[in-house]
């Protein structure tokens, strides 16, 4: 997802911040997720003065967005208060409407998720809030965020095969791609689900709602910096984690922090 709007938006200086230790969250209880993804969020607005940040996993979107918004909108309540002053906070996004938007326009539609994702039911109820004659069918796909995590491809095709089987049937019109670890393997999805299917992708959607979001949203855009750097940053220097940041971000070294 970071690399999809850098290459869409390469003028503005980027922070990835990947919870390397504690991923994947998909199992995680919702009070974790909300933890968690607040610790994250907060180090980028207050360690890194990021001005805008995007949840760019779908059950942190689907689990702690709202009650994160929620909660840095209070911060700013409370700054215009005579309390005590936090430290400056910025916008939370998500990327679990944008996909949900596109799905909305179809008849039948699969999502493949993560536990917690299709656990919280977010993408029905947001996909039918837009198109209530949408019918929704979900399967999660418990293995394949590790697997993408560890770069494996061809170990991934079987569990693609079993997650996909039970839209088969369902003649549905699109499948959204609800995690932004499944774009790795978009693919070989298609070739399972065959032509006919749309393929719902995040990577291709966010950065384009993204880019017109800062459009439209001129007081935000200003505040961002213009210098075409890339910074990361992890919780834990896992196996893979050097592959997998030359390969998204280039020659980038990522840092080792803590939460």
């Amino acid at each position: 997802m970071a690399k999809a709007i850098r290459r869409a938006m390469p003028q503005y200086d980027y922070v990835y911040l990947g919870d390397t230790k504690r991923v994947p969250y998909g199992n995680r209880s919702h009070q974790a997720v909300f933890e968690f993804t607040k610790e994250a969020v907060n180090h980028l607005f207050q360690k890194e003065n990021c001005a805008i940040v995007i949840i760019a996993c779908n059950t942190s979107s689907a689990r702690a967005l709202k009650p994160l918004q929620k909660y840095f909108k209070n911060q700013s309540r409370r700054r215009k208060g005579s309390g005590p002053r936090p430290k400056a906070s910025g916008k939370v996004l998500g990327v679990l409407i944008p996909a949900a938007e596109e799905a909305a326009k179809f008849k039948n539609v699969g999502v493949l998720g993560t536990a917690g994702t299709v656990a919280s039911r977010a993408f029905p109820e947001e996909i039918q809030k837009l198109n209530k004659k949408t019918k929704v069918f979900q399967n999660s796909a418990p293995m394949l965020v590790p697997l993408a995590e560890a770069g494996e491809k061809a170990s991934a095709l079987p569990f693609i095969k079993k997650y996909l089987q039970p839209f088969v049937g369902k003649k549905i019109d699109a499948l959204v791609l609800g995690c932004t670890h499944y774009p790795i393997y978009k693919k070989e999805i298609k070739k399972i689900v065959g032509t006919k299917v749309k393929i719902i992708s995040q990577d291709e959607i966010v950065p384009i709602k993204l880019k017109n979001y800062l459009t439209r949203h001129e007081e935000i855009s200003k505040k961002l910096s213009r210098g075409k750097t890339a910074k990361i940053l992890i919780t834990d220097e896992t196996q893979t984690i050097d592959a997998l940041t030359r390969k998204w971000f280039g020659n980038v070294k990522p840092k080792l922090i803590a939460l």
